[in-house]
């Protein structure tokens, strides 16, 4: 079957490379989940394929490679500002999406899931959470799956309402990179806002994916409390057997990249892992459309997961604009020089 996922990733490689398609910033991912889509919603997808549809294998050394891009130095030389929006942002957004979705009668797990998707960072935030309450499959592909649908119109209409409105590049970008949720359309649409709103948004962005261990733990500790017997003690061993390992080599990856290389070196070798990283993105997202089914996506929980995550977007579209306006729009602090 992994010939047939690799030929559809590459197909979704030359759409994306569309000099036309690239000017309007649809990335390579984007196809890639909306061919998936077509093929898992319209023909159906074999079993012999199914076999080969490894998406969190995909995802996971496709963020490992992504650790030795973010570099620790840049968010330093950035400052505090994406740093301080993110833990707010992380915070409030998570609570809101964790408190409707108990509301809406989901379980601790699939609130938690939900929650970090759409507080932290989508895709690989999503994964991180369900590895570290062993949630089920189907529960953070449903996550996913309502990530990447909501990011689509999102990347095109979020850089477009702040060209129309002239807000500062940086509250745009600030703006942007926190409230999309996966790097990939953070980037899109931060190109579609201009060059300096780019780079904000990707700094904001890498401060939450910065945050992705630090939350999953959390959780792990949480789930371990909580799961526990009356009297039980929890073992430092089921932490750590529940914290999800990818996230260790994304440290260890920004950690080795941020201070035991020359920049020369780091970025000679980043040029080549970089576009390797796109692949094992492009093939992931082709599992995870392969893996969705709209008729699924809507009964799953009676559309109430759906319900809670697009009730946490919003609010997360209108906070993060309001901490961006005040925290890189100078009425807090002054304008920082990116």
């Amino acid at each position: 079957g992994f010939p047939i996922v690799f030929i559809l990733s590459l197909i979704a490689a030359i759409i994306g490379g569309n000099s036309t398609i690239s000017y309007y910033g649809l990335e390579t991912v984007f196809w890639a989940l909306i061919l998936g889509l077509l093929i898992s919603n319209t023909v159906g997808v074999p079993g012999w394929l199914k076999e080969a549809v490894k998406t969190e294998y995909f995802i996971k050394i496709g963020l490992v490679l992504l650790g030795a891009e973010i570099l620790f130095t840049t968010i330093v030389k950035v400052g505090t500002y994406g740093m301080v929006q993110s833990i707010i942002v992380i915070a409030a957004v998570f609570y809101v999406c964790y408190w409707v979705a108990k509301k809406l009668g989901l379980d601790d797990e699939f609130a938690s899931i939900l929650a970090t998707g759409v507080s932290i960072c989508g895709v690989s935030a999503a994964i991180a959470a369900g590895g570290a309450v062993k949630g089920d499959p189907k529960k953070v592909s449903h996550t996913i799956s309502l990530v990447l649908l909501c990011a689509i119109p999102m990347l095109i209409f979020q850089p477009l309402i702040a060209k129309a409105f002239g807000w500062l590049p940086a509250v745009a970008g600030a703006w942007i990179g926190g409230t999309i949720d996966t790097t990939g359309a953070v980037v899109a649409a931060g190109a579609i806002a201009g060059p300096e709103a780019m780079s904000v948004a990707v700094v904001v962005k890498m401060a939450q994916n910065v945050l992705i261990g630090v939350v999953a733990f959390l959780l792990a500790i949480w789930f371990v409390f909580k799961g526990r017997e009356a009297g039980e003690r929890p073992q430092a061993m089921e932490i750590w057997f529940r914290f999800p390992k990818f996230v260790v080599g994304f440290i260890v990856a920004s950690i080795i990249f941020s201070f035991f290389m020359t920049e020369a070196f780091a970025k000679g070798v980043t040029g080549i892992s970089a576009p390797i990283r796109a692949w094992w993105f492009n093939l992931a997202f082709i599992c995870i459309g392969l893996d969705t089914r709209f008729k699924e996506l809507v009964a799953m929980g009676g559309g109430k997961p759906a319900a809670a995550f697009l009730i946490a977007q919003g609010f997360n579209i209108l906070w993060t604009l309001l901490l961006a306006y005040l925290i890189f729009g100078g009425v807090l602090f002054p304008i920082p020089k990116f």
